[in-house]
């Protein structure tokens, strides 16, 4: 495990293993925060950070610069806008080490530290404030006090001053003080870890409170969603939720949290999520939710796809949240922290949280292989699948996959996408050879008893590339070296069509060969049809047409933003015409000749033979 240091003096700044030392009403927090909305229009948290003993030498105080997670650096600091320090009501000095550091010099008495902080990044990454809500990850708020991350710490998020707050409450994972459940007050880690792990969101939102296998789970959902059929919400997300527990522990079903908070705004257009050790903040569009004013039990496309989504944040509780990448135990949030595994962590997360919806009753079994035909075809789609395997996408997250532009499709291969079909690949691979009794749930389970079960409070024990692979040999009791090389560390494709076969499912790729096409990404830009990628090899390609190239008329005619229109078109011409396209590239006018090729988008589609004999139990059935 590598040690970093990016302070002038050395001081270690990665997060060291510790024991969990539980903070009393009595004692006077050696660190100690207040949070309050200080000005809700200009969306600035004002912090005050009192730090009681501080280090001898100097106290250094740093921000994160990235949120785990999300594995790209975001700088957080940069959203400080302005900073002092006192000691008895005496200022002194704080000297600014780096971006992300400062130190104020050796004082005898506690510390004070304030400071605002810019809050306008409407994600589940950061900070938002404005008159309808608060949202923080602490990340994005909190000051480290360096070598005093193992203290508990407390933190008092205040009620702010405005009237538009004064019905507001508070929802957190963090563990009451003296503040009352859902209120404003004093909240406690049992240490910096803890605290940047458990996000806030304050406001007029609507709650509810279900219980998986004994564990209280709220249901918080901020924006306005009329008629919200939270009795629905609660009662999938009760059977999603016990379904998971129960994987990871049949026999106690014993859930690894005391409490656990769905974070949710509701918006007009929007979706995400980031996973937290007892909490999930997600962003949806209302249409998503469910309503009150559907009758049946039908489930809606985007309410699916809602319900996939806290069923892929709640999985990371046990897989990214407790059984972790040795590089993330613990992680050093200065700087970036390379792992090859992203494959395992968001990947299988990604195969598993369709899955558990088939398990926990929210869809069939031919949704699912609906669902399932879709990820293949895009991950088909994009030449960059040939030259970067997922274990290289899992390593230059930080540089590509977070960072991606308009040559990503041709370029790189999503690790989430790619790495849940190398989760089925593997699950089909093992449950075929060792005739089902033996599949991808038993390496998770392995995984979870070796890794993850004791990781919070006392192991903080994270697995390395070879720990994965000798596990994933010893549980399956196979070799599975060839299928690393071809499929993880390799770019092959993972032969679905073959390893579906003998479970009765039939694959097939029905993709519009006859039809023309420029085989390029279109978008909008006003009125405009704008190129938003162009696809190695294919027409637009060959031509010379290039990202971000507006499409002006073919052969005369006006080509509009509305998709339809290319479409009507192109439909008047056949594979292997050449028409003439005019452009604006920048703002000059340039013409294009243009052979038109076969569409290339794979149209895969995956479905149950009813005529053939299974040899084995399909992955979407219980274990």
């Amino acid at each position: 495990m590598k040690k970093k240091t990016s302070l002038k003096n050395k001081t270690p700044i990665k997060l060291a293993p510790v024991s969990r030392p539980v903070a009393t009403r009595a004692a006077a927090p050696d660190v100690a925060y207040a949070i309050v909305p200080k000005d809700l229009a200009a969306h600035l948290f004002e912090v005050t950070l009192t730090v009681r003993r501080p280090a001898a030498d100097g106290q250094v105080l740093v921000l994160p610069a990235w949120i785990p997670g999300s594995y790209m650096i975001r700088e957080f600091s940069r959203n400080i806008v302005r900073i002092h320090a006192e000691v008895d009501g005496a200022a002194v000095p704080l000297t600014k080490l780096d971006k992300h550091s400062w130190r104020a010099p050796a004082v005898t008495g506690p510390l004070v530290v304030r400071y605002e902080v810019y809050a306008w990044d409407l994600s589940v990454r950061a900070a938002h404030l404005d008159q309808t809500h608060g949202f923080f990850n602490g990340t994005s708020v909190f000051l480290r006090v360096v070598g005093q991350e193992e203290v508990p710490h407390v933190v008092d998020i205040v009620r702010p001053a405005d009237e538009a707050a004064r019905t507001w409450r508070v929802a957190t994972a963090l563990p009451e003080l003296k503040a009352k459940r859902y209120g404003f007050g004093t909240y406690v880690a049992a240490d910096y870890d803890e605290l940047i792990d458990s996000p806030v969101e304050m406001g007029d939102f609507a709650l509810a409170t279900f219980t998986a296998h004994g564990v209280p789970h709220d249901i918080v959902i901020t924006g306005r969603v009329p008629n919200l059929d939270m009795a629905r919400l609660c009662a999938d997300l009760k059977a999603i939720c016990e379904t998971q527990i129960a994987f990871f522990e049949p026999k106690t079903k014993k859930a690894p949290m005391d409490r656990y908070v769905f974070m949710t705004l509701a918006v007009g257009d929007g979706y995400g999520g980031l996973e937290h050790r007892a909490s999930t903040a997600l962003i949806c569009a209302r249409a998503d939710l469910p309503t009150t004013a559907t009758q049946g039990k039908e489930r809606s496309e985007g309410y699916v796809k809602f319900l996939g989504l806290c069923s892929h944040e709640y999985f990371h509780t046990w897989n990214v949240k407790r059984i972790k990448p040795a590089v993330f135990a613990p992680y050093d949030l200065q700087v970036e922290n390379y792992t090859p595994l992203l494959w395992l962590f968001e990947g299988f997360t990604s195969y598993y949280d369709d899955l558990f919806l088939v398990r926990s009753g929210m869809i069939t079994e031919q949704a699912y292989y609906k669902t399932l035909g879709k990820t293949v075809g895009s991950v088909l789609r994009g030449a960059g699948r040939t030259k970067q395997s997922v274990a290289d996408s899992s390593f230059d997250a930080w540089g590509k996959y977070y960072r991606q532009d308009e040559n990503a499709p041709n370029a790189i291969v999503s690790y989430y996408a790619k790495g849940s079909l190398v989760g089925l690949g593997l699950d089909l691979t093992i449950r075929a050879k060792t005739g089902g009794k033996r599949s991808l749930d038993d390496i998770m389970l392995a995984l979870w008893q070796r890794y993850g079960r004791d990781f919070y409070p006392d192991g903080r024990r994270g697995v390395t590339p070879a720990d994965v692979e000798a596990l994933f040999d010893e549980i399956s009791g196979m070799k599975l070296k060839s299928y690393f090389e071809k499929y993880i560390r390799g770019t092959e494709d993972v032969p679905l069509a073959k390893l579906l076969a003998p479970f009765g499912v039939k694959y097939t790729d029905e993709r519009k060969s006859r039809k023309p096409s420029l085989d390029a990404n279109i978008g909008r830009d006003g009125a405009d049809a704008k190129l938003s990628a162009v696809h190695e090899g294919g027409a637009a390609h060959r031509a010379g047409l290039s990202a971000g190239d507006l499409l002006v008329a073919i052969d005369g005619l006006r080509v509009t933003g509305n998709p339809a229109n290319l479409d009507t078109l192109l439909a008047r011409y056949q594979v292997g015409d050449t028409i003439e396209v005019h452009a604006f590239r920048r703002d000059e006018l340039m013409t294009f000749a243009v052979q038109l090729q076969g569409d290339r988008v794979p149209g895969i589609t995956l479905a149950l033979d009813a005529e053939r004999k299974l040899a084995v139990a399909r992955p979407t059935m219980q274990r």
